[in-house]
């Protein structure tokens, strides 16, 4: 199972100054392609303490030149290995244009304004549901699920508003390296790395370099 790509070439004269920029760029391009369902959508990948490590699909509400922000419930396995390990990786997999976007930085829990904020943002339903989800706790069965999200809907109907669950957050990733991979024929892929030159903690006044790695 192999398939060749067919694209244009990628030159560190493309891109953008700085990775956020360049990031936007490629965001925008996949947005706009039909092909590609849930553009946000991303791999985010955690480790415990001694290197044991896992992955799972999340959804980027919210980026800019400070980091890349996903919800959560911070008990779950991941925001558990993040509050003991707070390294992490993004992957954003846009298979249609042949394109990856790899991120690697230090997590954070964003305020806790900007979580009621983007709470109240929600479907009904959702918030419910971040209620009704004990997340990656062991549960009996999908009926045990059911019946608290029911409990939860008579509780609160669609009318009324549904507090934030204080185990439940925000969490940004603040990039010290963000790849753009680009496949090509041959597996000859453009892989362009911008790398954080003043640390990851410089937000302002931040330098980035940018060096080509090898397929």
């Amino acid at each position: 199972m192999r398939e060749q790509y067919r694209t244009t070439e990628l030159s560190p004269a493309d891109l953008a100054p700085e990775p956020i920029a360049q990031f936007t760029r490629w965001f925008k391009e996949t947005v706009a392609n039909p092909a590609i369902h849930e553009p946000n959508a991303m791999i985010v990948s955690t480790a415990t303490l001694d290197g044991r490590p896992s992955a799972r699909t999340v959804l980027l509400k919210h980026y800019d030149r400070a980091g890349f922000v996903f919800f959560t419930n911070y008990d779950s396995r991941k925001g558990v290995e993040i509050a003991a390990n707070p390294y992490v990786s993004l992957l954003f997999p846009w298979h249609p244009l042949a394109r990856q976007v790899v991120v690697t930085g230090r997590a954070e829990r964003v305020g806790r304004d900007e979580t009621v904020a983007y709470f109240r943002t929600r479907p009904h339903g959702s918030q419910l549901g971040a209620w009704a989800s004990r997340q990656s706790s062991v549960i009996a069965s999908r009926e045990e699920l059911l019946a608290r999200y029911e409990e939860l809907a008579a509780r609160y109907p669609g009318d009324a508003q549904v507090p934030v669950p204080p185990e439940w957050g925000g969490v940004r990733v603040v990039p010290d390296a963000i790849e753009f991979w680009q496949g090509h024929e041959n597996r000859l892929h453009d892989r362009l790395r911008y790398v954080r030159e003043n640390g990851p903690d410089a937000r302002d006044g931040e330098t980035w370099r940018v060096e080509r790695l090898a397929p």
